[in-house]
């Protein structure tokens, strides 16, 4: 009798204990699920990865070029980079509620479609946008743009090593696409010892007279045409061929901001090294989000740029490519 009495209080105090040790470990357990872990504060380099890419949903060839784009801005970022490619008729107020879910700092935006969607974004998120031409200063006055047009300076100067002789530059422009380009190109003019002669034209037949009177005036011996990207001044079907025409009638070195115009026997382009501009455009997205302002706003040309030439129109106008120091990337007629 008592030993039973002594087993049957042995086996209560193991269910007392077993009880105890349960409690015991629900409390842990719900300890640990209740528990606040302290926020992890962002540090320097975390505020600076906030950005964004906002790029055209397109196909090819331009696809290729926004991915390379995209490249450039990772690598150089080298950390969180979201990226979002947008339709015409995308949700501006969709983009704005993702961009605050992910704390994002500040947008590159690609081409019309991102310049368009992230156009009414809050003001708190910088916006640098790229893979444009150019936009009305009224715009771009409040951002930064990476324009797609070259740098006068850096098409001056390889002008200058191709053709040392070259002493003006003759341009015609549309002051409402290019007229931040020419005064670029006024300085850039100067510092390379050549004088700018830009004349305006806002229609297709402005722009065919004023070339009339520039080719039929121009001295070979001095002087360079240059062809920005403009629409209303090198329309491709009406002014290009007769450009091409004149100046190869006359020996008149060519030169354009347009890739395609060296296929088709302008002298050289500059045009853009797509990594290269990706990893400009992540620094100064990184240069916002960590400081929250533009270091430099408004259009900016393009800087990154490789080096086309057309070795059957160096050869007319007898230039030696092969004593040239420059290194070109692309080379018409194609090998």
């Amino acid at each position: 009798m008592g030993i039973c009495k002594q087993g049957r209080r042995m086996e209560e105090s193991v269910v007392v204990a077993c009880r105890a040790f349960w409690v015991a470990l629900r409390l842990v357990v719900l300890g640990i699920w209740t528990f606040q872990w302290p926020a992890v504060q962002a540090g320097p380099d975390d505020a600076a990865r906030s950005i964004a890419v906002v790029y055209p949903d397109i196909g090819e060839p331009f696809r290729s070029v926004f991915t390379t784009i995209l490249d450039g801005v990772e690598d150089k970022a080298k950390g969180r980079v979201f990226n979002y490619a947008v339709s015409a008729n995308a949700s501006t107020a969709e983009l704005a509620a993702e961009l605050r879910k992910r704390d994002i700092r500040a947008v590159i935006a690609l081409g019309r479609n991102g310049m368009r969607v992230t156009s009414s974004l809050d003001r708190s998120i910088g916006v640098i946008a790229g893979g444009v031409l150019s936009v009305p200063e009224s715009e771009a006055q409040g951002i930064a743009v990476h324009s797609l047009a070259p740098d006068p300076a850096l098409l001056f100067a390889r002008l200058k090593s191709l053709v040392p002789n070259a002493r003006r530059v003759l341009v015609v422009y549309d002051p409402r696409q290019n007229g931040w380009l020419i005064k670029l190109a006024r300085e850039a003019a100067k510092a390379q010892g050549l004088e700018l002669i830009a004349q305006e034209a806002d229609d297709l037949k402005a722009a065919v007279r004023q070339y009339q009177d520039l080719l039929s005036s121009a001295d070979p011996r001095r002087d360079a045409l240059w062809l920005p990207q403009d629409s209303i001044t090198v329309d491709e079907s009406a002014v290009l061929p007769l450009v091409l025409r004149e100046a190869w009638n006359q020996s008149l070195p060519l030169f354009s901001s347009s890739v395609a115009h060296v296929k088709r026997g302008a002298l050289f382009s500059l045009y853009p090294d797509n990594t290269e501009l990706g990893r400009a455009l992540a620094g100064t997205a990184l240069g916002y989000a960590s400081s929250g302002s533009y270091a430099s706003r408004g259009l900016h040309p393009l800087k990154d740029v490789l080096l086309a030439v057309n070795t059957r129109t160096a050869s007319h106008l007898g230039i030696n490519l092969t004593a040239s120091p420059q290194r070109f990337n692309l080379v018409f007629p194609e090998p």
